[in-house]
């Protein structure tokens, strides 16, 4: 046991290096020695959990999905959730590497051997089952394209982060995803349901 947790132990370092060094200089720029020196762990224990620089971005960027199932909505709401989820997020992209690293490795999905369109498309499917649930509510306006309002939500958040990164180091992301919602939910949500929504971070 003291042993598997020590492996554990090595493995989240170095994933945490690579998702520091990944962010700040990008897929191509980073290299292993730097990441190696980053996590201070020896290149045996490196290449034990991952064998190329291709490997370790991969499993980065599925720490998107582990903080996904890690985080918990506070709301029955549908929407309401899909709005916290934004929001916990964009704290997230402030505050955690490992998050932050993913976001810049999946915006670089080019770099790799293979494209990788599986975060885009896991976040644009947890949109439409949030919107799905909430048109089965009756709080979506009737004949919401839950694909097409899916993908625009998807799209309009990830470029409001990478402009709020690029203009402000992410320091006004909170409030354009404020201003995202103001102007989008009524055009999505029936005023009843939209009365009971706030468009501001909770808690």
């Amino acid at each position: 046991m003291a042993r598997q947790a020590r492996a554990l132990a090595t493995r989240q370092a170095v994933l945490l290096a690579a998702a520091e060094v990944f962010d700040e200089r990008g897929y191509a720029a980073a290299t292993m020695s730097e990441i190696l020196d980053r996590a201070g762990v020896t290149k045996g224990a490196l290449y034990f959990h991952f064998r190329s620089k291709e490997e370790l971005a991969l499993a980065v960027i599925e720490g998107q999905g582990a903080w996904i199932a890690s985080w918990e909505p506070s709301s029955d709401s549908p929407v309401q959730t899909l709005i916290d989820l934004g929001y916990a997020f964009a704290r997230a992209l402030q505050e955690d590497p490992l998050v932050r690293g993913s976001i810049r490795l999946t915006i670089e999905h080019g770099s790799f051997t293979q494209p990788q369109i599986a975060a885009y498309q896991g976040w644009m499917d947890l949109v439409r089952a949030l919107l799905e649930r909430a048109r089965e509510a009756g709080d979506l306006h009737p004949g919401v394209d839950l694909v097409a309002a899916s993908g625009v939500i998807t799209g309009a958040v990830t470029g409001i982060q990478l402009s709020s990164q690029v203009l402000a180091d992410r320091r006004d992301l909170i409030q354009r995803l404020a201003d995202l919602w103001t102007l989008i939910l009524p055009g999505l949500v029936q005023p009843h349901a939209l009365a009971r929504l706030s468009v501001a971070e909770r808690g």
